[in-house]
């Protein structure tokens, strides 16, 4: 009683309840550990983190005042120094070298899907020119049908034209060809 009074005293939210400490053991369960704490405030914006910056090298100095060389009278201390510059000249150069790599490589990629693009039109133009091939063989052959049908049909009408008079007279006495209700 007397730790609520002075909870309400001190202007302080109460505590909220402590959760149990749950240690994930598989990769699994730490994602649904994530989600569920996610979720139980789902008014609460997720904090979604930006890829991090590519490192960049220092850029080299334009001149360099505290030129040692071999000489004598280089203190103890100027080496330190010396071979945190030659450290740090080193990184730079590695990093232009990956990044000249990386160019290369991008520059191939795109060569080579220009490539596959180029061949794959070749092989379409190719299969396109065959169908066309094909299709006007097909619609030469139905031209041919069709023209022999009627040079057929021209000539059987001029010798038969006595004959389908008479087929006409034998068609009206004609049984049908079905007869109703039988199957």
């Amino acid at each position: 009683m007397a730790a609520e009074k002075k909870d309400a005293r001190s202007g302080k939210a109460p505590k909220k309840e402590s959760q149990p400490l749950i240690i994930a053991k598989t990769p699994a369960e730490e994602q649904r550990l994530k989600l569920e704490r996610l979720m139980r405030n789902p008014d609460k914006l997720a904090s979604i983190p930006e890829k991090p910056k590519e490192w960049n090298p220092r850029a080299p100095p334009e001149f360099v005042r505290d030129v040692m060389g071999s000489s004598a009278g280089a203190g103890s201390g100027e080496f330190h120094v010396y071979r945190h510059l030659r450290r740090r000249e080193y990184q730079r150069q590695d990093f232009l070298e990956r990044l000249s790599d990386k160019q290369k490589l991008d520059e191939e990629y795109i060569d080579k899907v220009k490539e596959n693009q180029k061949a794959a039109e070749e092989r379409t133009a190719k299969r396109r020119k065959k169908r066309e091939k094909l299709k006007q063989k097909k619609l030469m052959a139905k031209k041919a049908k069709m023209d022999s049908q009627k040079e057929e049909a021209g000539s059987e009408e001029k010798s038969s034209s006595s004959a389908s008079e008479a087929e006409e007279q034998e068609d009206d006495a004609e049984v049908p060809s079905f007869i109703m209700g039988k199957r």
